[in-house]
């Protein structure tokens, strides 16, 4: 990396930082951190970098196998303008339109826009009677956004203290009493807007019927932010900012699993790997799901604070199965969403009794609607999610057939005699592949009102030198939040130096 303006001191005053992990939080924080002059090395225990951000070819299909969802666009130009670039030289998202596709079991369809005026016009066809509270419903949501986004998102990890930061005329439009579905039922009456408006909770692997109102921001996030598609894939970002890591020097070790931090008096002074080799380093920033960390990779016993952690409920799996199908579906969009019978059924099955929902939500992405080239000619590619509770409960994945209970829901579209490859991810496969403790895609439950505050921080408490980043910690789980997260793991370590 070349010093900048010509100046020699830049890099004799770096430090050697390591990253644990090259998930999206840790390739963010490798980013901040190498444009700050600090000598930056990630170590990946998988062949690729991404985390569970990753891609599957085969047989003339592509699928993106994580995230498929991506919103907040300047959250993505922030990173990349920190670093001196241009989002655009990287990336080319587009608008994805409609957002999302909604069937129901009444053989009713709804779009949802990025345009208000187009998304009106579809619920006056639909629920003529919730026009006026679904938009406000969206003001709703938005003033929630306003007034928790510069303290509680954008920020570093929320403490009690930050409610100072609130004034008390807003502190009760953060709406942290109720339940999302409770408010929401205050703004609409139609079962099926009902149902579409708690699927956000979801987005933080929770129940909308536990999790708190707060989170209602979700849906501002989408349904004003837009969504957006990287050409290429979802896969397309993972590989923009390992390309503008190494711009800045970053050094990338793939295949490289990591076996323990190391940790004397109190403070991080390298990482054992694998293999037995010893890797000094002023600081370490791990991108691996917290709970694992404090149960696998720190040696000495963890502190109460962590011990309170693993106790935690966690969020919830996902159940995936990559499709090839034969045949195209132009009633299908980019984004569907297929609704249960009984919503409040599905996440009481999750969450109280461990087991996958007897009648799932299913999700369908098809990427070849905006990359044609995701499937052959007169094929489609799906990438169908379905919610699953985490590992640690009766439910045994290797001796049941869920497969056969997902393609019931979408049956009438005859698409398991045109299934022409497959593969099946499930929440085991997870936890193995990402270190996602218990397979949970979003580290500890959103389903309590002081969410905010139990999730883990990006500062290891009571270990010097030790910083977080990634879906298990602030600000949460999504792709952009995970950005979010590398931003304030760095920003933290650079405070913390010398």
């Amino acid at each position: 990396m070349a010093a900048p303006d010509g100046k020699d001191e830049f890099l004799s005053k770096a430090h050697e930082i390591l990253i644990v992990g090259a998930g999206i939080g840790g390739l963010s924080a490798a980013i901040h951190l190498a444009a700050n002059g600090q000598r930056v090395k990630i170590l990946e225990k998988n062949a690729t970098v991404g985390g569970k951000m990753n891609e599957i070819a085969a047989d003339g299909f592509r699928w993106d196998t994580g995230p498929s969802v991506i919103t907040m666009r300047h959250v993505f130009e922030d990173l990349f303008a920190a670093a001196g670039r241009r989002l655009e030289d990287y990336l080319n998202l587009v608008p994805v339109d409609p957002l999302t596709r909604y069937f129901y079991l009444d053989g009713r369809i709804l779009d949802i826009h990025p345009q208000l005026e187009n998304t009106l016009q579809a619920i006056q066809q639909f629920a003529p009677e919730d026009m006026e509270g679904y938009e406000k419903f969206l003001a709703y949501a938005a003033q929630i956004h306003r007034i928790t986004g510069p303290v509680f998102i954008y920020n570093q990890p929320p403490t009690w203290r930050s409610f100072l930061k609130v004034s008390p005329f807003d502190a009760l439009k953060i709406d942290g009493l109720r339940t999302m579905q409770n408010a929401i039922d205050g703004f609409v009456k139609s079962p099926q807007l009902r149902q579409l408006l708690g699927r956000f909770a979801t987005y933080t692997g929770a129940s909308p019927y536990r999790a708190p109102a707060t989170l209602n921001v979700i849906a501002d996030v989408e349904l004003a932010g837009g969504v957006w598609y990287p050409r290429g894939g979802i896969y397309a970002i993972a590989k923009a900012l390992r390309a503008l890591a190494e711009e800045l020097g970053v050094t990338i070790c793939e295949n490289t699993p990591v076996h323990h931090i190391e940790v004397q008096d109190g403070k991080v002074n390298g990482v054992l790997l694998a293999k037995g080799d010893f890797l000094p380093a002023e600081a370490v920033i791990s991108n691996v799901d917290v709970g694992t960390v404090y149960e696998k990779m720190l040696p000495s016993v963890p502190p109460k604070r962590a011990r309170d952690l693993l106790k935690m409920e966690s969020s919830c799996s996902g159940f995936i199965m990559l499709l090839g199908i034969k045949g195209t579906h132009p009633q299908l969009a980019h984004h569907n969403i297929f609704f249960s019978r009984d919503y409040p059924r599905e996440f009481d099955e999750i969450f109280r009794l461990g087991v996958p929902p007897s009648e799932p939500t299913v999700y369908v992405a098809i990427t070849c609607k905006t990359d044609p080239q995701d499937a052959p000619s007169d094929h489609e590619n799906w990438f169908v999610l379905v919610n699953a509770p985490p590992l640690g409960k009766a439910y045994d994945w290797k001796q049941q057939n869920y497969r056969e209970v997902v393609l019931g829901q979408l049956a009438k579209f005859s698409v398991q005699p045109n299934i022409v490859t497959e593969k099946i991810i499930t929440p085991p496969d997870l936890e193995q592949m990402s270190g996602a403790r218990r397979g949970a895609l979003y580290g500890t439950s959103s389903n309590n009102r002081w969410a905010a505050f139990l999730r883990p921080p990006n500062r290891a408490a009571g270990i010097q030198g030790l910083y977080f980043a990634g879906g298990t910690t602030h600000p949460g789980g999504g792709v952009p939040m995970v950005t979010l997260s590398g931003k304030v793991a760095a920003t933290m370590c650079l405070e913390d130096l010398p």
